[in-house]
């Protein structure tokens, strides 16, 4: 994704990469970004310490770990400086701390940055909404064999967004496989499965399912290029913004 990033930032009007970092005890340090990235050398060296490149930027794009998210966002808060997270796993702890964040800096957090999965997320709500109850639901998400974190971000959030227009706390009513004698489906639990394989991008699919039909809505990305340019589009974004957590709906006005 850093590679992904540089080179769409490339491609956009009004963004300007200044700073590129890459974690500590990275071969890697000291290359040219531009170079590493494929799009021609750039002048901006790749670092290991954030600190060091704190007055060369104004927005972060940060697609790392947890850990490192967090740390990142603690820096921008102290500094003044916004984010744009892309990175998935995050606690419900961490999440929170965004929140708190959120009232010192704009931060934009977003487990899917592409804007054709921000559309299913409006578009999903209106659905469970005019189902109800009547149909079952089934997530499932298909990613590549190096992904740590299941189910994807992408995949909660579509659970939530059902959840929540259906009434119901996904944490009561998330069922994440299935194995053994189950017994019978429940009426109100929302199933996830996950897959893991070769090169997947990102697929994900939403199934609704009662007797006598099926609706299906389904995202599939080729490309990394999707989630980058949504972040680089969000950071664009988010530099005219106050303080605040925000997240792609607002970026795409889907409120």
């Amino acid at each position: 994704m850093g590679k992904t990033n540089i080179e769409a930032l490339q491609l956009a009007e009004g963004v300007e990469l200044s700073a590129a970092i890459v974690e500590p005890g990275s071969s890697l340090i000291g290359a040219d970004a531009g170079e590493l990235a494929g799009v021609g050398r750039l002048g901006v060296a790749l670092v290991a310490d954030l600190t060091s490149v704190l007055d060369d930027f104004d927005v972060l794009i940060d697609f790392t770990t947890p850990q490192a998210t967090m740390e990142n966002v603690a820096l921008c808060a102290q500094h003044g400086k916004k984010i744009v997270i892309g990175t998935t796993g995050l606690t419900e702890s961490q999440k929170s701390e965004l929140k708190l964040r959120g009232r010192q800096i704009p931060i934009m957090f977003a487990p899917n940055m592409s804007v054709g999965v921000n559309v299913c997320f409006k578009v999903l709500d209106l659905i469970a909404r005019t189902l109800g109850d009547d149909y079952d639901i089934e997530v499932i998400e298909a990613h590549h064999r190096h992904k740590v974190d299941s189910p994807s971000g992408t995949a909660l959030r579509l659970g939530e967004v059902v959840a929540d227009a259906l009434g119901r706390d996904l944490k009561e009513c998330a069922v994440y496989g299935r194995e053994g004698q189950i017994g019978p489906r429940t009426r109100k639990e929302i199933g996830f499965e996950t897959i893991r394989a070769g090169d997947v991008v990102g697929d994900h699919t939403v199934l609704f399912a009662t007797e006598g039909e099926r609706i299906e809505l389904t995202h599939k990305a080729s490309s990394r290029m999707t989630f980058a340019k949504g972040a680089v589009r969000a950071a664009r974004w988010l530099g005219e913004q106050e303080p605040g957590l925000y997240d792609m709906q607002d970026v795409l006005g889907l409120r």
